[in-house]
């Protein structure tokens, strides 16, 4: 009787052959990682012995080898009877009173409550292993409570061995039928039916960035995430602040959760859980604190540690005892299992009706048939190559899954089992749409673009894009001059980090204002001033869970430009203070209560002449206070500060005293201020602006069109415009130049460099320290620079 159970404390990794994957993690964990702190849930395995018992007691292994003899491989037709007649063997055989009564034993004797609720977990021995998680392909049970109930769970878990995705997983994985066997976890139920519960990664799991936690939660149990039921709140938590002990948090975003799963308090068995309509003042409220959030992600860098390779893990928060458990982890096993960086870049070069949007899984294109399935018993319906449409996946369509272009869902987040299943299979993805199901028709021909950033676009027809491969560990990058990106999305920051770089050498405040704070700073400092009750409701509504909605600005700002300095921390990140135009400004919520008319915009009221003017002086306060944030709070002091359009020294003197008073110190804490050479006034002067700025960054389209007197937004005269013109290439090196003999740093931003070869070599030959390219030209621009150095590696 003694080998059909092993406790928790009596177990470790290397029990995999008599636990399963799942059950010998739970042991390494409870055994190391509570004494480190980690809550883990008491238990106790029911064996692969016992398993094996079960079976030959009831000479099952012939017929089950039998069945799985018989399974048509090709189509895999007969899958879904081939799985029934083998879960229906094991259901309708007898359970050994032997192995009845050493389960009930430990199952009292295990837990301090008599009758204690338990989770009952199947764990296979080809499980959560590094090249194979087997996530969701086999069953487990919530709140089970009593000796009846858990023994027929139990016996549950053995028949869901053969489960037709668990059969199907194992023939794609190479898995010998007869030699995976079940153990059975029997785990203290955390009562986060009513607490919260989620899932975690120790590294970003769409770009695979290892410097980051990604941690995802909703109220109730935790399956609602896994099946894809509800979109959950999503958190980044940053590891070299967290071990330095600085506010670590780059994003909180806050998910609707729309349902909640708790216990059915009037059922009985193993269907003991119940869904319900998520209360709006939880659905509104973020499922853990701060605090909480750093604490989870300390634990997620100790269960790394630990293992020494990337993992994700469940959680739960116990609603009784307010305490976070781990109740699970494995390995990660899709970006642990990258040998090299060979990177793809996709980039739509046509556009047409957006059927829908929703969250982007990957960076990817592809077309498609679209194929509306109610469930994955309609699968006879898709071909090969067809888009999968429907309301959410769960583990029951993984059979199917690898027939597909894509997969479109109506619900879920970035962490459903949609998304997992995506990663996992290299298919493109676009997750919680809302209403995919009802804009696009059967039949209908669609691209799904995952290649504009977070969200992903489900056009009408097939269109166009281009795929350009990389292998990032052939790019040689240059010592002198540096290769810079030029970046503004957050949402790109991770995997644009793999691309060869020495950091980024402008990083748009614009952007991150535009598309994630919306609001014009000033609507948020005298939101009185806004009249438009639309627009008013709109400002209440988005800062509806901040302390104030000045807060609210700087939480979002910071947010922003943290996660681009994380992505490419160490190294260098150059931040342009806002530049938006008048006419720019006005469309943000609020905006045209702030900005006055102008003839011309792109001469008019921007740049530093705006931060110290009392029309946004105040505007210009909480762009540093979130400065402030990213570079004293959480360390990222990579983050360098620019000033745009700086026309007069005198003007700049007055905006780095503003900063010194708003506590952005010129060179305390290691900061730099760099001033934007874009006017001709920046180069003839550049001794004088030297004196107030620690480094310059020539804007050749600003330069060009003051040099050339062409105003950049008309298209009357667009075709005069010319980075390349002689007059605007003598005042660059001029600018260089002067750069040089001053001892300043000296880089240029522009899509020249990457256009040009010869350009490139100007460059390079008067002496630039660095060149920034947009992400789409970087490559080119790289190799333009190594022609000018190394002729000899161009191929």
């Amino acid at each position: 009787m003694e080998n059909f159970i092993k406790q928790f404390n009596e177990t470790a990794i290397t029990d995999i052959a008599l636990v399963g994957g799942k059950n010998a993690s739970l042991g390494e964990m409870y055994n190391n990682l509570a004494p480190k702190g980690l809550n883990i849930p008491e238990g106790f395995a029911v064996t692969v012995a016992a398993y094996k018992y079960f079976i030959t007691y009831n000479n099952l292994q012939l017929r089950l080898k039998e069945f799985m003899a018989g399974l048509e491989r090709e189509t895999f037709s007969n899958l879904n009877e081939t799985g029934q007649k083998a879960r229906k063997l094991i259901m309708d055989a007898k359970f050994p009173s032997e192995l009845d009564r050493a389960i009930t034993h430990a199952y009292d004797t295990t837990f301090a409550h008599v009758d204690q609720e338990v989770a009952v977990r199947s764990s296979a021995t080809a499980e959560d292993l590094a090249d194979a998680s087997f996530a969701g392909q086999h069953d487990s049970f919530l709140n089970i409570k009593g000796p009846v109930a858990l023994i027929y769970a139990v016996k549950c878990c053995f028949a869901s061995l053969y489960t037709d995705r668990a059969i199907k997983y194992r023939e794609d994985k190479g898995f010998d039928h007869n030699k995976v066997f079940l153990s059975v976890g029997i785990q203290q139920m955390v009562r986060s039916d009513i607490g919260c519960s989620g899932i975690g990664f120790t590294l970003e799991p769409e770009s695979g960035f290892k410097d980051v936690v990604h941690l995802a939660g909703t109220w109730g149990l935790g399956e609602n995430i896994v099946q894809g039921l509800v979109t959950p709140d999503e958190f980044i938590v940053f590891k070299p602040s967290l071990i330095q002990n600085k506010k670590a948090i780059l994003q909180k975003n806050l998910g609707s959760k729309g349902k909640i799963l708790v216990y059915n308090t009037a059922a009985t068995g193993t269907n003991s859980t119940v869904n319900k309509i998520t209360p709006r003042e939880l659905s509104e409220k973020f499922v853990l604190s701060d605090n909480e959030i750093e604490q989870l992600a300390r634990w997620a860098i100790i269960i790394e540690e630990h293992y020494n390779k990337p993992m994700d893990f469940e959680w739960a928060k116990d609603g009784l005892d307010n305490k976070i458990y781990i109740i699970q982890a494995r390995p990660e096993t899709v970006h642990s299992q990258q040998k090299s960086l060979h990177v793809t870049t996709y980039k739509i070069t046509e556009k047409s009706t957006v059927l829908a949007t929703g969250e982007a899984i990957g960076t990817a294109i592809t077309s498609g048939y679209a194929k509306l399935l109610a469930s994955p018993a309609e699968s006879h319906k898709l071909n090969p190559g067809d888009i999968l449409i429907t309301d959410l996946t769960s583990p029951d369509w993984d059979p199917i899954l690898k027939k597909v272009a894509g997969i479109v869902t109506n619900k879920g987040g970035r962490t459903s089992h949609a998304s997992i299943i995506a990663r996992e299979l290299g298919v493109v993805a676009i997750v919680g749409t809302g209403n995919a199901t009802a804009s696009i028709k059967d039949g209908d021909l669609i691209t799904l673009s995952c290649a504009e950033g977070k969200t992903g676009h489900i056009y009408k027809g097939k269109l166009s894009w281009t795929e350009t491969p990389i292998d990032m560990e052939q790019i040689h990058l240059p010592e002198h001059p540096k290769a810079m990106l030029i970046v503004g999305e957050p949402e790109k920051a991770f995997q644009l980090s793999f691309y060869p770089n020495h950091g980024v050498g402008l990083m748009r405040l614009e952007f991150i204002i535009n598309n994630y704070v919306k609001v014009h700073p000033m609507a948020l400092v005298k939101p009185e001033l806004v009249d438009d009750k639309d627009e008013r409701l709109i400002l209440d509504n988005l800062t509806r869970n901040y302390k104030s909605k000045e807060q609210y600005f700087i939480d979002k700002l910071s947010q922003g430009v943290a996660t681009l300095a994380a992505a490419f921390y160490p190294k260098e990140v150059i931040v342009r203070m806002s530049d938006f135009k008048t006419n720019e400004y006005s469309g943000l919520i609020g905006g045209k209560y702030f900005e006055p008319e102008e003839e011309n915009p792109m001469l008019g009221f921007r740049g530093a002449s705006r931060y110290y003017h009392e029309r946004y002086r105040e505007g210009f306060r909480l762009e540093c206070e979130a400065m402030k944030v990213v570079r004293n709070e959480m360390g990222l002091t990579n983050v360098k500060i620019m000033i745009p359009f700086c026309r007069t020294v005198e003007e700049g003197k007055k905006v780095v005293a503003m900063m010194e008073d708003y506590g952005l110190k010129q060179h305390d804490n290691n900061l730099e201020i760099y001033v934007m050479a874009e006017i001709p006034s920046n180069v003839l002067l550049a001794e004088n602006f030297a004196k107030v700025f620690d480094g310059f960054s020539i804007g050749s389209n600003d330069l060009t069109q003051l040099t050339l007197g062409i105003d950049r937004d008309s298209a009357l005269i667009a075709n005069l415009f010319d980075e390349q013109n002689a007059a605007s290439k003598q005042l660059i090196c001029m600018m260089i130049q002067k750069a040089r003999q001053l001892h300043k740093k000296v880089g240029l931003c522009g899509q020249a460099a990457s256009d040009s070869k010869a350009f490139t070599e100007m460059l390079v030959l008067a002496g630039i320290d660095s060149i920034s390219f947009n992400p789409d030209a970087l490559i080119q621009g790289i190799q333009n620079i190594n022609a000018v150095n190394l002729p000899a590696i161009v191929h």
